[in-house]
């Protein structure tokens, strides 16, 4: 037992020697440094909305109208880094429809009198509204929230916008020589107004919404498009004016603004562009565009007539002249005004889901037969010499003065007032939106959209004045108009029955209706996540239109209830004959007129957005 601990111990003690020989030959430990070598990386940052400046100090009052300043840091604007020309196509479209003007009527006292339409529609609001853009920026500089420069930069940038503007519109105006819708200039293309309330919404989206936020400059933009509406409704200008308007007023800045980067340098620079995040599609815009399509309404006077029997029309009447060009009768319109504010929300790159509100106007450019508020239909068909008053009378009498100057007539001024020369329908419609980047500024869209829209009716108005008369007389009506009268005993009634009647004349709606909508789009990413983007759209609908018509309401008003009973019964007839030779007889109740027509509205909208992407 002993040997055996003795050789285990002298075995532990060999191999600690061997190891401490190996130990003792090891080279020394050596640490390896890697080789590094300065390299540029970027540094890829949480992508924001749009960054703040943390440190700007509170905004205070700012009144150093001509003092200059410079903030530190504040880099040089280019001379066209802003440019854009998106003015330009605005410009070109209203060029290119320049020819769609007509006019439904001329008024014209002299010409014919009391006979003439006019419009009562009027708001004055477009004449403040223009100056909505430089109001706000001299608001904002005065309450100490900087802009892009200081006040002379602005002032200079502003004086040179206005100036290009009022060259291009004056020179235009003054050469082109286009009439106003409503007669009462030769300046009508392109619209000042207009162009000058985009002149104001460009300085405030180059101003603040650049510089601060991008709800500035839907602001400006979306009050200068209200602007050029207004101008339309007004019966002041033609879509073509507004278009080019806005095109001028968009480009003259952009071209003022230039100039001053070039002259200045970074001279009056307060603050630079914001910066953006770029990847999201997602999107608000305000667009302004022309639609095309649906220009008529067609009534048919026999088969669209809901209360025919009313004015004793028969079937067989309908059936023989149902396709007469008689019958048919058309409201034309020109091309329609739009306006849209349209948003949506995108998952990724490619799909996602929004909404759009769009308000379409178009205005009468004739109303057909139906507001021929003409000598034929009123004054003059009541109308007659004093000697076939005695040659016809039943009754001898001694013709008194009043009877000479008021004649037997019931009526001595009959005219129309349009209350709504157009019909503006407002669409609500939701769904998909999709998108195609081509490149890091352009991109492709479509969409598909369902929604509903309801419409504001056109409206005349019609307004009579005369002396109630108690006549018992015989008339022809052809075609729904006088032309045979035969005054047996015009009875003058005392000058205090002196009767005003105003009344709905003419009015055409439509029912709501659903309405189904897709487009095609290219969008241009101008700066940070602003964007411009050029469309086309198509709109389609089947509407309900009820069209009512009350000629000869002022009768109600200007016969004694004798008189008016003679109306509303069988003296008053048409004789007609048909390819037998068998007459008609058609009693002509003079009550209103009520038509329904069915009609598949198919829309084209041609026009241009600006774009804040979300």
């Amino acid at each position: 037992m002993v040997k055996r601990i003795l050789f285990l111990v002298a075995f532990v003690i060999m191999t600690l020697t061997a190891n401490a020989e190996n130990y003792l030959n090891m080279e020394p430990l050596k640490l390896e440094v890697p080789e590094m070598k300065p390299e540029l990386v970027e540094i890829v940052k949480t992508p924001l909305y749009y960054e703040f400046n943390d440190m700007t100090p509170e905004p205070k009052m700012d009144i150093d109208f001509f003092k200059s300043k410079t903030n530190p840091g504040v880099k040089e604007y280019k001379f066209m880094d802003d440019m854009t020309f998106v003015g330009v196509p605005l410009f070109i479209a209203g060029l290119a429809i320049k020819s769609d003007k007509a006019m439904f009527r001329v008024n014209n006292k002299n010409g014919k009198k009391n006979t003439q339409l006019l419009t009562d529609f009027r708001t004055g609001i477009d004449d403040y509204t223009q100056f909505f853009g430089p109001t706000m920026v001299v608001g904002l500089k005065l309450g100490g929230v900087e802009g892009r420069s200081d006040w002379p930069r602005l002032m200079a940038s502003s004086l040179m916008s206005y100036a290009i503007m009022a060259g291009f519109v004056n020179g235009i105006k003054y050469t082109a020589k286009e009439m106003r819708p409503d007669g009462s200039s030769a300046n009508s293309w392109p619209s000042g107004h207009t162009a000058t309330s985009f002149v104001g919404a460009t300085i405030l989206h180059k101003e603040y919404g650049m510089t601060r936020s991008p709800w500035y400059s839907i602001a400006g933009y979306g009050v200068a498009t209200a602007t050029g509406v207004m101008r339309v409704l007004n019966n002041r200008h033609w879509v073509s004016d507004v278009m080019s308007g806005a095109g001028i007023g968009i480009v003259s800045t952009e071209l003022g603004y230039a100039l001053c980067d070039l002259m200045f340098k970074n001279k009056g620079l307060l603050r630079n562009d914001m910066e953006f995040h770029l990847d999201n599609p997602s999107f608000f815009s305000i667009s302004m565009g022309v639609g095309l399509g649906g220009k008529d309404i067609g009534f048919n006077l026999l088969t669209d007539l809901q209360d025919a029997e009313q004015h004793g029309i028969t079937p067989e009447l309908i059936s023989y002249f149902a396709n007469s060009p008689e019958a048919n009768v058309n409201i034309d319109f020109r091309s329609a005004t739009v306006v849209d504010a349209e948003g949506a929300y995108f998952f990724n790159k490619y799909v996602g889901v929004g909404g759009r509100f769009r308000v379409r106007a178009m205005s009468a450019k004739s109303f057909g037969n139906y507001a021929d508020i003409s000598s034929e239909d009123g004054i003059g068909a009541w109308t007659y010499d004093i000697n076939e008053i005695y040659e016809n009378a039943t009754t001898p009498r001694t013709l008194t003065p009043a009877t000479i100057n008021n004649g037997g007539s019931p009526v001595s001024t009959l005219e129309g007032i349009v209350k709504s020369d157009h019909l503006a329908e407002f669409t609500g419609s939701l769904g998909l939106y999709f998108n195609l980047p081509l490149s890091n500024r352009f991109s492709l869209g479509t969409k598909f959209l369902i929604g509903r829209s309801i419409m504001q009716e056109l409206d005349i108005d019609g307004h009579a004045e005369g002396y109630v008369k108690d006549i018992n007389y015989n008339m022809i009506i052809t075609n729904g108009k006088v032309t045979n009268l035969v005054i047996q005993d015009p009875t003058n009634t005392p000058e205090n029955d002196k009767y005003t009647d105003e009344w709905d004349y003419l009015t055409l709606g439509a029912k709501s209706s659903t309405s189904y909508g897709t487009g095609l789009s290219l969008t241009y990413r101008h700066k940070g996540n602003f964007a411009f983007r050029l469309f086309i759209d198509y709109d389609y609908s089947k509407k309900t239109f009820n069209l009512t018509y009350d000629p000869y309401h002022y009768l109600k008003s200007g016969l004694t209830q004798v008189g008016y009973s003679l109306v509303s019964n069988p003296q008053i007839s048409q004789f007609i004959t048909d390819n037998t030779g068998t007459p008609f007889t058609v009693v002509e109740q003079l009550n209103p007129y009520n038509f329904k027509k069915d009609k598949k509205m198919n829309y084209f909208t041609i026009g241009l957005s600006f774009m804040v992407n979300l």
